[in-house]
C-alpha cells in the first residue's frame, strides 16, 4: 500500500442509524466496507483483508464474539486487529472482547472525537507492524526477498502444485569468482555488484506469481509456477546473460574480465510424496554440475515426484 491510498476498515453493524453516523465520522479518512450480517463479514473479512474491523456485538445472526474466535481462528485473518464497538457497558462484555483478541472496545452512542483518535492510533499500528514485516521478508541490501521470504514461498508453491497438478520450475544460482571478487576490490564494490545482479534477477521475471530472492552471501533463487523446463531455461538464461550484460569487470580474472553467474534448474509435477527440499537439492546438484563444467553455465533437469 502507498502512502497515497486510503486503508480499508470493514464496519460490522447492523442498526441504520449507528452505521450512518460510523460512515459520517469515517468515509473523509479511510474506504469503508459494510455489512450488518457476521457470516457475511467473516467472509468479507478474508476475501478483502481490511486493515481494521470495527464489529458490533449484538448482530441478527451471529454476535460479535462468535466473529472474532472465526477470524482469529483462520490464519488469512487472525492479524487483522479488531475494535468492538458496543452498547454493552459492562465492564465483563469488554473483559470477554478484549480476551478473545479485540485491540480494543468502544462503548455506544459514538463520540466522533473517540472513534477518529483510537482508530488512528490502530491504523498508526498496522502501518507499523505491515512496515516491519516487510523489512523482515526483505534482504537488507538487495531490497529483494530474502531467505525467510524465500522458504515459506517455496512451501505455499509446492503445495499449490500439488493441489493443482501443474509444473513448478526452480532455479538456483551462484555469482561466479565472488569470493575473489570481493578480495580484490574489497566488500564495498562487492555489494555494489550483488545489488546490480539483484535487479536482474527481479527485471527478468515478467508474471506477478514468479519469485526472486538472494538466500545467502552470493546465492540467488528463483520461483516459476506453472512453467515448463523449456520455459524456465529461457528465463535462467535470460538472467545469465543479463548479467553478462552488466560488464562488471573482475580484472583478477583475466581469462573471462567480468563477473557472471551459473544456474541450476528443475521442473517438477509435484505429487503426493516427495518434497520440495528434494527439488533444491536437485536443482542445487545442477548449480553444482554448472560450476564443474566451467562456469557461466545454465544447467536443467527435467522429472517429476
Amino acid at each position: 500500500m502507498t502512502s497515497g491510498e486510503k486503508k480499508t476498515i470493514l464496519i460490522v453493524e447492523d442498526e441504520t442509524i449507528n452505521l450512518n453516523i460510523l460512515i459520517s465520522i469515517l468515509r473523509d479518512e479511510y474506504t469503508l466496507i459494510l455489512e450488518k450480517s457476521g457470516a457475511k463479514a467473516i467472509l468479507r473479512a478474508e476475501q478483502q483483508l481490511p486493515d481494521l474491523i470495527l464489529l458490533d456485538i449484538m448482530l441478527p445472526d451471529l454476535d460479535g464474539y462468535s466473529i472474532i474466535t472465526a477470524l482469529k481462528n483462520n490464519d488469512i485473518t487472525k492479524e487483522i486487529p479488531v475494535i468492538f464497538i458496543s452498547a454493552l457497558k459492562d465492564v465483563k462484555d469488554e473483559e470477554k472482547g478484549l480476551m478473545l483478541g479485540a485491540v480494543d472496545y468502544i462503548v455506544k452512542p459514538y463520540n466522533a472525537s473517540i472513534i477518529k483518535a483510537r482508530v488512528r492510533t490502530h491504523m498508526k499500528l498496522v502501518t507499523q507492524r505491515k512496515l516491519l514485516e516487510k523489512i523482515a521478508m526483505l534482504d537488507g541490501l538487495t531490497e529483494i526477498p530474502n531467505r525467510r521470504s524465500f522458504t515459506e514461498r517455496f512451501a505455499h508453491e509446492w503445495d499449490r502444485s500439488v493441489r493443482s497438478g501443474k509444473a513448478l520450475s526452480l532455479i538456483v544460482a551462484d555469482v561466479d569468482y565472488f569470493k575473489q571478487y570481493n578480495d580484490y576490490y574489497g566488500h564495498g564494490m562487492g555489494d555494489v555488484a550483488l545489488k546490480s545482479i539483484a535487479s536482474v534477477f527481479v527485471n527478468s521475471l515478467q508474471r506477478t506469481a514468479d519469485f526472486a530472492a538472494r538466500i545467502g552471501g552470493e546465492e540467488f533463487a528463483v520461483l516459476l509456477p506453472g512453467t515448463s523446463s523449456e520455459g524456465g531455461f529461457e528465463v535462467a538464461e535470460k538472467i545469465r546473460k543479463g548479467i553478462e550484460v552488466l560488464h562488471i569487470v573482475h580484472e583478477n580474472l583475466p581469462e573471462r574480465g567480468i563477473l557472471t553467474v551459473s544456474l541450476g534448474g528443475v521442473t517438477l509435477w509435484p505429487g503426493t510424496s516427495g518434497c520440495h527440499f528434494s527439488m533444491f537439492e536437485m536443482a542445487d546438484q545442477e548449480l553444482y554440475e554448472a560450476k564443474k563444467n566451467g562456469k557461466n553455465l545454465t544447467r536443467w533437469m527435467k522429472t517429476a515426484l
